[in-house]
């Protein structure tokens, strides 16, 4: 494969990632969530200390969203 060769995939080639995260002290997958719950997911926002101290703020969306 050539240095500067890119691999892309076709959907039907995909598989599909399962997201957890913490809840109430145990993990669990997001797609068992509720409605409400999933909602709540989306809107989280991550932040480091540094950033949100120097911005006095939250500074990104989670997880690239």
């Amino acid at each position: 494969m050539a240095e500067n060769e890119t691999i892309e995939l076709k959907d039907n080639e995909r598989q599909k990632c399962e997201v957890w995260t913490r809840v109430m002290g145990y993990h669990r997958p997001v797609q068992s969530f509720n409605i409400g719950k999933k909602g709540e997911f989306q809107e989280r926002v991550c932040f480091t200390e540094q950033r949100a101290d120097a911005h006095g703020e939250i500074a990104r969306p989670c997880c690239g969203r």
